[in-house]
């Protein structure tokens, strides 16, 4: 007869195996590493973070808790979410800022289009907030054990592109950062698009 730690580590890494095998068609294959956080989530924690390498060049990182049964995550209009962010290069502080902001979305709902600010997070001149969106044209939807789940990027934006947003809405901003190559990354002491 298993024991019941046996059965939790099973349950634990059939959802994790059917997670990253939902993930597989939109972001590619997962990387080796995984960012573990040093407090798991349903102790307390934050959530662990999976890179997805062939994404986009550079980093994509996604968080690794929020979706599955009875996780305690307050769902948005797309139902249960991972959050993700891409970076061009390597920013030590971009996996923990997921892993950190997951915890919070037990708490409250984060929607696309809405923003966040942050400070001097990324400890660089420009960024000020963060940007929640679809990593793509449209919802980036997939289904983890019948639940249907998405992805939302988080992009670093400077403090007059907050106050565009503000006055024209995250689709103009969108735009915006698209045109200039920013979209879908979040990238440091860059200039503003606005």
């Amino acid at each position: 007869m298993p024991t019941e730690e046996t059965t939790e580590d099973d349950g634990w890494q059939r959802i994790w195996d059917a997670r990253l095998a939902a993930l597989k068609p939109i972001l590619g294959d997962a990387g080796d590493t995984v960012y573990h956080a040093a407090v798991p989530m349903f102790l307390g924690g934050a959530a662990d973070v999976v890179p997805f390498p062939s994404f986009v060049p550079g980093s994509t990182l996604v968080s690794a808790d929020l979706t599955g049964e009875g996780v305690g995550q307050q769902p948005n209009s797309l139902g249960n979410y991972e959050l993700m962010i891409c970076t061009r290069t390597d920013i030590p502080a971009a996996p923990n800022l997921i892993s950190n902001l997951a915890k919070y979305t037990l708490e409250a709902v984060l929607e696309p289009g809405e923003s966040m600010d942050i400070g001097t997070y990324f400890g660089d001149a420009t960024l000020r907030a963060l940007l929640f969106t679809h990593p793509g044209d449209s919802p980036a939807r997939f289904t983890l054990e019948g639940q249907q789940c998405s992805l939302l990027l988080c992009i670093g934006i400077t403090a007059d592109e907050l106050d565009f947003k503000h006055a024209n809405g995250s689709a103009a901003l969108i735009e915006r950062l698209r045109a200039s190559s920013v979209f879908p990354y979040t990238v440091p002491d860059r200039p503003s698009v606005v």
